[in-house]
């Protein structure tokens, strides 16, 4: 009845049982709190049925910010156990262990940080951004968002029943194969993000439709903000690079559950199969994660050098261009397979030339910058902080694309230094840049600069000391994943599990700033322009009203609030209608999620009477949803 499982999987070691005891509580100690203060009615009201797209914005940033603490967990584990474990002191983890831990925090800071951030900062500024009242799929954007928890959340119950996958966050064949990996660890994996994945790719359907179907009249292609195309480009790699992924994962799984053999060598299979499909969406994930940081720098930039941005043009060029190189480039990941000369070269080619869009991205900023009146408020110092980071990691970046290079590096702590740069340096710094530029617009009220200020500058210091010796010892032969170290490496391991532990002084103060800002919001309030912006979301009030704007403005100009301000041009704003059709909530999202949760857990252990009812559900839901009417309400203005 129940499948492989069985009392033995939730019974684990000293190590494992507190971050599992810390999962539970944590559960049970939200639910507690909600049925003490009575707040079930108004979390059911104000969050679980909502199809807002700036409270789904608050509900992602939630979930990145707990998820960002567990990965963080992981990743501290795994210094300390380097900077101590040399061969006759072999540290406190068991191999095994460490291996779950360095695969889980792979897996959790892609996709259930990164994204789940990325997708904070789309909902929240993409339709403010172009005139638009909601995103064009409201129950859509709810669903997303909750499928996304639904994988997040079986990822956490791998921490309480069985176990996680000991593979690597891409989770190679054989290793990954049932006579490798007999436990549930990778099914866990593999169903975790075919779950999350579905609720991405409906996203970046949506946001496709948004941005194409539902700008302010007047706010033609190439009078869009920048950030709105970034994110058209990234939703784009999205609608094609997920279903690359998804069918990866499902073939590993059929090998997994059915014997088949589409991965294994016996009966024809092939493990480099799965790696090229593997990184023919890996690769693209890159950018569909960092140019939507690069969009937010794109707005962060002329708004605190007080000018226009230099080369909208070609910044609209460059994106698209990094969208399409970014499908030609996959093969860089694994030169070493044994692949012609030719295609080594053709491959290393194409990861010099994307780095050329790149490139005028970076000078574009520096030349707005030029002669401007910069200003170093919060969110600008995150930008320049990039710079400094993001040109490092390019650098290393078109450095391996060269083959013979490649050869010598590939596989060791040099290529994690150079993706870490591109992650943390690029990605997280992006998305930390817009989350502390938009936070007055959707809250009403600043954040303490002081305590971000301090919080920068924790990360900058935190991340070059604790990545800058993974380079040096990546050309001393260090190979990634190593949970016994050579004696002679121990002490650069040491000065990186330094960094780590500075890099945590700044998560705490980010969450100071958080938990100080909000107890002072009386005091220090945004106003609809805090920062003197030149978009569309700095026209509203902040927060924005549910509807957004009371009439859609008609737009002139690029930056036409701007304009809007200086003479009163770019763009014409009409009187208010009486009554808006919004939306109405709705509970289809939230219970569609946790049919998927019971669906992937039943998958994993193969309790089949139980995904066979989730999966049932799941279809009578959304039949459910197609014959509701009731799906508009009026509002009033």
């Amino acid at each position: 009845m129940f499948g492989k499982l069985t009392l033995s999987a939730f019974l684990h070691g000293p190590i494992e049982t507190v971050p599992q005891l810390m999962i539970v509580g944590g559960a049970l100690g939200a639910l507690a709190l909600l049925t003490y203060f009575r707040l079930w009615g108004w979390f059911y009201r104000e969050w679980l049925t909502t199809v807002d797209h700036k409270k789904i914005a608050v509900m992602y940033f939630i979930l990145a910010g707990v998820m960002l603490l567990r990965g963080a967990v992981d990743a501290a584990m795994m210094r300390v156990q380097q900077a101590i474990a040399v061969p006759g002191s072999e540290g406190y983890l068991s191999p095994d262990h460490y291996a779950q831990i360095f695969t889980a925090h792979g897996v959790i800071m892609i996709f259930f940080v990164a994204m789940p951030f990325m997708f904070a900062l789309i909902n929240l500024a993409t339709p403010l951004l172009i005139g638009a009242r909601d995103v064009a799929y409201p129950f859509l954007n709810s669903l997303s968002f909750w499928l996304t928890v639904a994988g997040a959340v079986l990822i956490n119950l791998s921490l309480v029943v069985g176990e996680f996958a000991a593979t690597g966050w891409l989770a190679y064949p054989p290793l990954s194969e049932l006579a490798y990996s007999p436990g549930v660890g990778v099914d866990y994996y593999i169903w975790a993000l075919q779950i999350a994945g579905v609720g991405t790719l409906l996203a970046g359907i949506n946001f496709i439709a948004t941005i194409i179907k539902m700008r302010a009249p007047g706010m033609t292609m190439m009078r869009m903000p920048i950030f709105a195309w970034t994110t058209l480009a990234s939703m784009i790699l999205v609608v094609f690079a997920f279903p690359i992924l998804t069918v990866t994962l499902a073939l590993l799984g059929l090998d997994r559950t059915l014997g088949m053999h589409f991965f294994t060598t016996e009966l024809g299979g092939n493990a480099m199969m799965y790696v090229n499909l593997i990184w023919a969406w890996g690769h693209p994930e890159v950018y569909i994660l960092i140019l939507p940081a690069f969009g937010i720098f794109s707005e962060i930039v002329p708004v605190f050098s007080r000018k226009r941005l230099f080369g909208y043009t070609s910044m609209v060029v460059a994106t698209m261009c990094i969208a399409v190189l970014s499908f030609l480039v996959w093969v860089h990941h694994f030169f070493t397979m044994g692949a012609s000369a030719n295609v080594n070269a053709f491959f290393g080619i194409m990861t010099m030339v994307i780095a050329i869009p790149t490139g005028v991205k970076v000078f574009n900023w520096l030349f707005t910058m030029f002669r401007g009146r910069i200003t170093f408020e919060t969110p600008m110092l995150w930008f320049m902080g990039f710079l400094s980071t993001f040109i490092l990691g390019g650098m290393s970046g078109v450095l391996m694309s060269i083959p013979g290079i490649d050869f010598q590096v590939h596989n060791s702590l040099f290529l994690v230094a150079h993706f870490h740069n591109m992650i943390i340096g690029g990605v997280l710094f992006g998305f930390f840049a817009g989350f502390a530029y938009w936070f007055p617009k959707l809250f009403g009220f600043r954040l303490n600069e002081r305590l971000g200020k301090y919080a920068f500058w924790c990360w900058l210091i935190g991340f070059l000391t604790a990545f800058v010796p993974l380079y040096a010892l990546g050309l001393m032969g260090a190979t990634r994943r190593l949970n016994v170290v050579d004696p002679s490496w121990q002490p650069l391991f040491i000065v990186a599990a330094v960094g780590l532990c500075i890099i945590a002084a700044g998560i705490f103060l980010q969450a100071l700033q958080l938990f100080v800002s909000i107890r002072d919001r009386k005091q220090n309030p945004a106003g609809n322009d805090p920062w003197g912006g030149r978009t569309l979301e700095w026209s509203v009030s902040s927060p924005p009203p549910a509807h957004n704007f009371a009439a859609i403005p008609h737009i002139y100009s690029r930056d036409a609030f701007w304009n809007y301000k200086e003479d009163g041009g770019g763009m014409e704003v009409g009187p208010a209608h009486g009554e808006i059709e919004m939306p109405t909530q709705t509970i289809v999202g939230v219970l569609i999620s946790l049919c998927a949760l019971a669906l992937g857990f039943a998958a994993v252990w193969h309790i089949w009477w139980l995904a066979a009812l989730a999966l049932a559900a799941i279809v009578a839901c959304l039949i459910a949803r197609s014959f509701e009417t009731n799906i508009e309400e009026k509002i009033t203005v």
